[in-house]
């Protein structure tokens, strides 16, 4: 239902709605009338942006799904079209170097400097970062719901705030009821954030960077260090390991290979031992033998 969904998707999807109305193609067609074939025309008229052709069909295939829960409609059009593939990898997770060209941008005592470490070291999405603040720390932990789902399925959360963390918090001007603040003293507005971390990423030479790609960098490196998808679901709040897994996969890969050579160093004994990459020429073909 409409009504069940948070405000901001209710702004977004009524938008993306109009906006299709608002084509003369198709959009001025009565509901009945609108078939599959028309979607997959406006969708691929926008295959330069698949994110927002996905969530065009997104939102029709929900429009849909009411008109026949109602008795309005007897099909779903829209489930007969496919979605676009994007890009695999999403949002830009960022690299050691990323963060310490950040860092030496912003030091410890800015608001940006305590954006970064909130994100880094808690892994949530920036809806929940702009509204922590002292009143959901309890005994060194940062105890919330996430922003998210809140209303039909809520995920309530405890994170340890480690010292890194709390260094940089103890350090920094924050305000009374949340630690990120405007240069007014107000809380950000999740829209609000977003544009001043795409500035304070642009002043540090990262336009590739986003606040979101912070998120993708925690599990990340929580995944480098060893952690499983439960563990690392336990701190970024996902209820499925489908998109932990995405954000983990190079990471993962990594540690996968690591932990296989290591196995393979350690079974070797000095008089038999194989170099791996005998043979192998700098260009990565292997040397013909003479």
């Amino acid at each position: 239902m409409f009504q069940e969904l948070d405000p901001r998707t209710q702004k977004v999807r009524r938008a993306i709605l109009e906006r299709f109305c608002q084509n003369k193609g198709d959009g001025d067609k009565p509901f009945a009338l609108l078939l599959h074939r028309h979607i997959r025309v406006r969708r691929d008229e926008m295959a330069d942006r698949p994110e927002a052709a996905n969530s065009m069909v997104k939102a029709l295939r929900q429009l849909y799904r009411f008109a026949l829960r109602y008795d309005h409609h007897e099909d779903n059009p829209a489930d007969k079209v496919e979605y676009l593939k994007g890009n695999a990898d999403g949002f830009h997770s960022w690299s050691l170097a990323e963060i310490e060209k950040f860092e030496d941008t912003h030091p410890i005592g800015t608001p940006a400097r305590l954006a970064l470490a909130l994100a880094l070291y808690t892994g949530q999405r920036r809806a929940d970062l702009v509204v922590f603040g002292k009143q959901h720390v309890r005994d060194g932990w940062l105890i919330f719901t996430q922003h998210k789902g809140r209303n039909r399925s809520p995920v309530r959360l405890e994170i340890p705030i480690i010292q890194e963390l709390q260094t940089i918090i103890d350090q920094t001007p924050t305000g009374d009821l949340a630690f990120l603040v405007t240069a007014f003293n107000r809380p950000f507005t999740s829209n609000g954030f977003g544009n001043r971390f795409r500035k304070w990423c642009d002043e540090a030479g990262l336009s590739n960077c986003s606040v979101h790609g912070l998120r993708k960098a925690a599990a990340a490196r929580l995944a480098e260090l060893g952690c499983t998808e439960q563990e690392i679901m336990s701190i970024t709040g996902h209820r499925t390991s489908k998109e932990v897994t995405r954000y983990t996969r190079a990471a993962s890969q990594k540690t996968r290979a690591e932990s296989a050579l290591r196995r393979m160093s350690a079974e070797q004994t000095p008089d038999k031992s194989v170099p791996l990459l005998d043979g192998v020429v700098s260009s990565g073909t292997k040397a013909q033998s003479k």
